[in-house]
């Protein structure tokens, strides 16, 4: 079994924090399919921003699962501290770091990916943050900054040292963002060196990368991000896979409009309905995304400006024949 401190995971597969995806709706979608862990939007840690809508819905934890993981971004030790403590003051089981970030208003703040490049404040960070707290603290780091400067090794031998219980690493680095394809030999010489569990990031798609990158790096667990966008039921197949070595189905046509449907009423009801509509697109966007003839329904789903029309064209979608034989 995998383990986080003194979580023990369900699963191996971890929800990678993605801002304005990883919501409570989805998380807890994630977490019904399999998922171990649902790790939250990045929140950051200057609590004097936190009174914003957005910060508000990124730091809501409702009745979701445990344990319960809130990533945190900053550059500064002790405002990460301090925002470490509100956090697991507010319920969180978990603490993750944000380090691997490639964006560039993240990167702009020193926050993010931008932190690899100085690794006496990576230390200060993580000596503050696990000083500051009582409960497990991950980070996620990429495999360095650019193809010159990749550190993963040093900064993971970094986290351990500090007191970090588990690490997970995209296998691109900050340069790379989320171009070309994820390199693993560099998960597997940090697996090698550490004790704690390392889980392995990047181009995660199907059950059969899933067991090649485990088998590959060593990894105690897979972070998957954009692969469970549109198919949360990801999540299940891979564990069925890792567990009998067979690929089940994916959901038939009617389970998976009930699922879009349960989804997007979750956004609905989270969000309300103004700021709901325009959340849901993004969602159901991804949904359409494996049907090649859906980009009428795509369309048409995106002009919506109530929630009623919004669910009356997905169930004029779902009757579409190319639905019936995407989902088939």
């Amino acid at each position: 079994m995998t383990r986080i401190g003194q979580y023990t995971l369900t699963s191996p597969l971890i929800l990678a924090p993605m801002a304005g995806i990883t919501d409570l709706p989805f998380r807890k979608l994630c977490r019904r399919f399999g998922a171990g862990l649902a790790v939250s939007e990045m929140v950051t840690s200057d609590t004097g921003l936190w009174h914003s809508r957005k910060s508000q819905q990124r730091l809501t934890m409702g009745d979701e699962h445990g344990p319960i993981s809130v990533q945190i971004a900053g550059s500064e030790p002790e405002q990460m501290a301090e925002a470490a403590a509100a956090n697991a003051d507010r319920g969180a089981h978990i603490i993750d770091i944000n380090m691997g970030c490639p964006a560039k208003k993240v990167c702009k703040k020193a926050a993010g990916s931008s932190l690899l490049r100085d690794e006496s404040l990576v230390r200060d960070i993580l000596q503050a943050v696990v000083g500051a707290v009582d409960i497990p603290v991950t980070l996620k780091i990429r495999t360095g900054w650019d193809s010159e400067m990749r550190n993963a090794c040093r900064i993971a031998a970094i986290a351990q040292d500090t007191g970090i219980k588990a690490l997970a690493i995209h296998g691109r680095t900050r340069a790379d963002r989320f171009n070309g394809s994820a390199e693993y030999d560099t998960i597997a010489q940090v697996v090698a060196q550490c004790d704690i569990p390392v889980f392995a990031n990047g181009d995660i798609t199907d059950p059969v990368k899933a067991k090649h990158v485990l088998d590959h790096t060593g990894a105690a667990g897979l972070l998957i991000g954009r692969g469970a966008q549109g198919q949360p039921w990801l999540f299940e197949q891979i564990n069925h896979y890792l567990q009998h070595g067979v690929i089940p189905a994916a959901p038939s046509a009617d389970q998976r409009s009930q699922i879009i449907i349960e989804h997007v009423s979750a956004i609905h009801e989270f969000y309300g309905e103004h700021l709901g509509i325009r959340i849901a697109r993004k969602h159901v966007g991804w949904y359409m995304q494996f049907d090649s003839q859906s980009q009428e329904a795509r369309s048409a789903f995106n002009r919506a400006e109530t929630t009623d029309l919004q669910f009356q064209l997905l169930r004029d979608y779902f009757n579409t024949p190319s639905f019936q034989k995407e989902a088939a």
